[in-house]
């Protein structure tokens, strides 16, 4: 009976992670459609508009790996509700704003709900026997990745029907119930990590996140020679040195560095960087091309909704290539589930470099990437939580999440600067434009799957990761009885 309690438990606890996971994901990719139609509501300019991108951007890399350092430490329960609140706010807020200023910051607030991917896999972790943390970690994996392609498919029929204010009215009620469910039903960690949060630390890691995320992202707009874009990059660049310096010199740091340092944390971490620079290109430029008109010589003329059917092969084969994942992962490894996402994504780019002229050849390309992603998402979240100590899942997942949006935005900018590099006289890109641009992601998912078969693994894998974790565990445990009792 008690187990038959625990099992029916878990299972609303994973509904509920998923639900949060799902919705803040769809928000990453809902809005990126129907950017023309708020920039028309709103009364504001092309380069103004972006910055509902950006500002979403910022603020998740900053919170997210801050927050579930947090959690790891007061509890994650907890910390997911405050996530899930915060959520639900910005959609309240982007919903009923009035002006463009608003809508940016909420969507500010709307980015520190990014801490519910590290908080759910810690969760997990600590809530769900040993036999199930795999699969349910890779389910979990699966619906975020989903939920970002799920929100290009919602986009226009929503937009069409109701208006885009309701691209946030319907994620703030499913996300403000889903926040009341964590509180009642969610348990609370048993895992915690000593420490006090090192505000010098989050500081610098702010600093230098924001500094090189933000003329990555407004390149194309400020011009990429420009004095602003050279002198932050720089500027991100002085401070990741002093971020580093300062976390291995603390005694209470943000961001463990032996940790990050852990062979299977680190290749992990690699490929999150690479596989996130081809995958959100995909994301942001297959649905531009299938939207070109056919008068530019190539595209289908596709409008939002169509382009988002366009999409919905990708949406299932990363849905079903997740939830697969891990239940295959006692037969297929995490690491060959991983080099065989970015297989398929290498076969994917390459063949929309060189097949794209009908929808057909889309939806199979599509369908790979879906593919792709499923594994990949659900194989890195296995990797880093099978590699770092309980204490510490919260801010590694937070900092693979960080390193694959890190890896994204710069793919996107530079696929981007390809596409766009020599324009027709329209100003629609030219073919040609795309064609490079998919072979760089091809180049860009073959480094990924290079780079995966890096990733430690068999028994003496595993017993590094082992050795290596108790050591982490064993120090902060020392630390920890040294401090001074705050009682």
């Amino acid at each position: 009976m008690i187990e038959t309690t625990r099992r029916g438990s878990r299972r609303l606890t994973f509904l509920v992670l998923a639900a949060g996971a799902g919705f803040f994901a769809m928000l990453q990719s809902l809005i990126t459609p129907v950017l023309p139609t708020i920039q028309h509501d709103l009364h504001t300019s092309q380069n103004t508009v972006t910055w509902v991108l950006t500002a979403y951007l910022l603020s998740a890399s900053i919170f997210t790996p801050i927050v579930g350092r947090i959690g790891d430490m007061v509890g994650k329960e907890r910390m997911l509700v405050a996530s899930l609140l915060a959520l639900a706010l910005g959609c309240l807020l982007a919903a009923i704003a009035p002006n463009i200023g608003v809508l940016i910051i909420a969507r500010v607030v709307q980015g520190m709900g990014g801490a519910v991917f590290p908080l759910s896999f810690g969760i997990i972790r600590d809530e769900f026997p040993a036999a199930r943390v795999s699969s349910a970690v890779a389910s979990i994996s699966a619906i975020v990745a989903a939920g970002g392609g799920l929100g290009v498919v919602l986009a226009g029929p929503i937009v069409a029907v109701l208006g885009y204010r309701w691209l946030f009215w319907i994620p703030m009620a499913i996300v403000g119930l889903t926040a009341l469910a964590a509180y009642r039903f969610v348990p609370e960690s048993p895992v915690r990590a000593p420490g006090r949060i090192n505000w010098l630390a989050a500081g610098l890691l702010s600093g230098w996140l924001v500094a090189l995320l933000l003329p990555i992202s407004q390149g194309a707009a400020w011009g990429w020679t420009s004095g602003r874009v050279l002198g932050l990059l720089a500027l991100a660049a002085v401070l990741f040195v002093g971020w580093a310096l300062a976390e291995v010199r603390s005694t209470n740091p943000l961001i463990d560095m032996r940790m990050m340092r852990l062979p299977g944390v680190w290749t992990t971490n690699l490929v999150a960087l690479l596989y996130g620079g081809s995958m959100f290109a995909v994301y942001a430029f297959l649905p531009q091309f299938v939207q070109t008109p056919t008068s530019a010589g190539y595209g289908f003329g596709a409008s939002i909704s169509q382009a988002g059917l366009l999409m919905l092969p990708m949406l299932v084969a990363m849905f079903v290539a997740g939830l697969a994942a891990g239940r295959l992962e006692s037969r297929f490894s995490a690491k060959a589930q991983l080099a065989t996402g970015a297989a398929f994504n290498v076969v994917a780019s390459a063949m929309l470099a060189v097949a794209h002229d009908s929808r057909l050849e889309i939806a199979i390309a599509g369908g790979l990437v879906g593919l792709g992603i499923g594994l990949a998402f659900a194989s890195m979240a296995n990797l880093i939580v099978a590699n770092v100590p309980a204490s510490q899942t919260g801010v590694a997942t937070g900092m693979n999440a960080n390193i694959r949006t890190i890896g994204g935005a710069i793919g996107a900018a530079v696929v981007s600067g390809v596409i766009t590099a020599h324009p027709q006289a329209s100003g629609l890109p030219r073919e040609a434009g795309f064609t490079m641009g998919f072979l760089l992601l091809t180049a860009i998912a073959l480094a990924a799957a290079v780079a995966a078969l890096a990733v430690p693994s068999g028994r003496r894998a595993r017993g590094r990761r082992a050795s290596a974790a108790t050591i982490v565990e064993s120090e902060l445990a020392a630390e920890f009885a040294t401090m001074p009792s705050t009682r």
